[in-house]
């Protein structure tokens, strides 16, 4: 799904459908919304981002939120129990990756079953 303009511009905010489309925007340009390519600066964008759901009375689903479907499918695809917060659970599995980028993959991974389940 393309997140950018016709013009290959980032969209801006206002046409943003919902937080899938915030994500393809960071990760198309993860330096124009994370200064260090962390994902705890992603998980702050992101609970900025829940926050912001919750007080203008959004019903988007979200599911990163601490113990959210996406933290619990991290769960079961490395068949591990954690306490962890998805971002520190990604970091501690990277396996030498950069976990930004692992967090991408994962999010592909998560998306398609979604999609097919």
């Amino acid at each position: 799904m393309p997140s950018e303009g016709e013009s290959g511009r980032p969209r801006p905010p206002w046409r943003l459908r919902d937080v899938y489309d915030l994500l393809e925007q960071v990760r198309a340009r993860p330096l124009m919304w994370l200064r260090s390519r962390s994902l705890r600066e992603l998980r702050t964008l992101l609970t900025g981002y829940h926050l912001a759901l919750c007080v203008h009375g959004a019903g988007e689903d979200f599911a990163f939120g601490p113990g959210g479907p996406f933290a619990e499918w991290l769960r079961r695809r490395f068949g591990a129990e954690s306490s962890l917060d998805w971002g520190a659970f990604i970091e501690r599995n990277a396996g030498g990756r950069e976990p930004l980028d692992l967090f991408f993959d994962l999010l592909e991974e998560y998306r398609s079953e979604q999609r097919s389940g």
